[in-house]
């Protein structure tokens, strides 16, 4: 029996590793393919309904005419989502005036524990114009889908429902004014690059 366990364990690890690569791969390759002038074969993006840190229901097409800065995390991430948010408003920040064309978007994968409450007072931490969204894990889910984002519960080690960290994957999606998939931003991308690239698009 233990045996058997073990293997299905293995297995599970398996999985979700192999899926985490495809999702990781599927997005790389649209950032390589946009940003050598070709269209991507993958399609990245698509329509949402969630709810904001205010308790107001959102769809995608409420930010049409701005470029938006998609980054999914969770408030409990201890490095990773908070190092990238901050990144976020470091750069737009350096934008001055121009920021004002481009709306920056926090997204939970981990609705269970991201209430609206929870995420009003996390983003707060960051830019005053970022926006949380949250929703049922059904509309978590799809969203996800359609930016092909990885994510998963990571294994409890101390048996405790409400204690546990999420796997996944950490890439800052830049979609253009007409809600279309234009690029990403791969973790560990700089402020300045991320500045210098919004100003160049966004022009005079």
């Amino acid at each position: 029996m233990k045996t058997r366990l073990l293997r299905i364990a293995a297995a599970s690890a398996l999985a979700i590793a192999v899926s985490a690569g495809i999702a990781w791969w599927q997005v790389r390759n649209a950032a390589t393919t946009v940003e050598s002038g070709t269209k991507s074969a993958v399609p990245i993006g698509g329509p949402f309904t969630l709810t904001d840190h205010t308790g107001k229901s959102i769809t995608d097409a409420d930010f049409r005419g701005k470029y938006m800065l998609i980054y999914f995390g969770y408030t409990y991430c201890p490095d990773v989502c908070p190092t990238e948010l901050g990144v976020m408003t470091q750069a737009l920040d350096q934008l001055g005036p121009k920021s004002e064309q481009v709306q920056p978007i926090f997204i939970t994968i981990d609705p269970d524990r991201d209430t609206v409450a929870h995420m009003k007072d996390y983003v707060s931490l960051f830019h005053p114009r970022l926006v949380g969204l949250t929703g049922t894990p059904e509309q978590v889910r799809e969203a996800a889908r359609a930016y092909r984002v990885y994510y998963a519960k990571a294994p409890q080690k101390d048996g405790k429902a409400d204690d546990y960290l999420m796997d996944h994957s950490s890439f800052i999606y830049l979609m253009g004014p007409d809600g279309k998939f234009v690029g990403v931003y791969p973790g560990g991308t700089t402020a300045d690059k991320i500045a210098q690239d919004l100003s160049s698009r966004i022009g005079s």
